[in-house]
């Protein structure tokens, strides 16, 4: 029941993390100790189920994909999302600065933890790592794209936004944001359009399961190399969650209000010479070791518990 409550509460980190575009609850899974787990879990969940099920039974089947352990996570990561992000967003809107350093710090301790999983750094790590930070950087400043908005479409965005949150430093709201599929997805959301979810859902679930597998395969063939590649993606993110940003584009929201799309970051001093608001260095400085220390924290715990 312990091991069972603990799994909900990483899972509402893992929630809180995808309502923020930028941020990914792959990030969360990696240094809460389970992502490996996580992905080892959905990656069971395949069409061989059937016959275990025919020969021993549910229980046979909910053990073999380890049943409690995506439940109870699944439990968390919804009830983070139902709960908070109307706070989230506020906070975002209001005190952008203060919440974009929390989560810089948080990111720059993430990258630190995986640089430490990798046994050994030799060139072909360090390469894999830059590979892995040019292409997380290349996604957060890249123009979107407008994809026709059909059944096809539809599918194919859940198959790949789904991809993106599992992977940490990519998020997978800004990949739609980027596919040009946020608003419409959304749209069918708010006005539950059935058989749209019904797609989007199954595009995911399709994209999921297949990608769970590979990157299963690479961290058990290629763990150093994948970890590194995971280790650059994060620290590219780092340019999407920088506290002082100047905005370059916006979008329209579902409100109908136009909000933040593509942003160039800025120094403090800079920020506050273009956009004559003031820099909050001194709090975001704070915001940023305490984010950090939150990471150190979930690492400590998640050693205590291993031991």
């Amino acid at each position: 029941m312990k091991q069972n409550i603990l799994t909900f509460f990483k899972g509402m980190a893992m929630g809180a993390a995808d309502v923020v575009p930028g941020v990914s609850g792959g990030t969360i899974a990696f240094i809460t100790g389970i992502y490996d787990t996580l992905l080892e879990s959905i990656r069971r969940v395949n069409p061989s189920l059937f016959s275990l099920w025919r020969k021993e039974g549910f229980a046979a089947v909910w053990k073999h994909v380890n049943g409690t352990f995506l439940s109870s996570l699944l439990a968390g990561i919804l009830t983070a999302i139902l709960t908070l992000a109307k706070a989230v967003s506020y906070a975002l809107t209001e005190h952008p600065i203060v919440i974009w350093s929390f989560f810089f710090g948080l990111i720059v301790a993430s990258a630190i933890h995986m640089i430490k999983q990798v046994e050994r750094w030799s060139v072909k790590e360090i390469l894999f790592a830059i590979v892995g930070a040019v292409f997380a950087y290349s996604i957060t400043v890249a123009n979107p794209v407008s994809m026709e908005f059909n059944m096809l479409t539809v599918f194919i965005a859940g198959s790949i936004a789904i991809c993106a949150m599992i992977l940490p430093g990519i998020s997978g709201s800004f990949i739609l944001l980027l596919l040009g599929m946020y608003g419409p997805v959304l749209d069918a959301v708010k006005s539950l359009q059935i058989p749209i979810l019904a797609l989007f859902a199954l595009g995911c679930l399709v994209g999921l399961l297949s990608f769970s597998h590979v990157l299963s395969w690479l961290l058990r063939c290629y763990r150093g190399f994948t970890i590194a590649f995971l280790t650059g993606l994060l620290i590219g993110a780092l340019g999407k969650v920088w506290p002082w940003k100047e905005v370059i584009s916006f979008r329209t929201n579902s409100s109908g209000e136009q909000v933040p799309l593509i942003e160039k970051a800025l120094s403090p001093m800079a920020f506050e010479s273009v956009t004559g608001q003031p820099s909050l260095l001194p709090i975001a400085l704070v915001m940023m070791v305490v984010g950090f220390g939150l990471v150190l924290g979930l690492e400590k715990i998640s050693q205590k518990l291993e031991d």
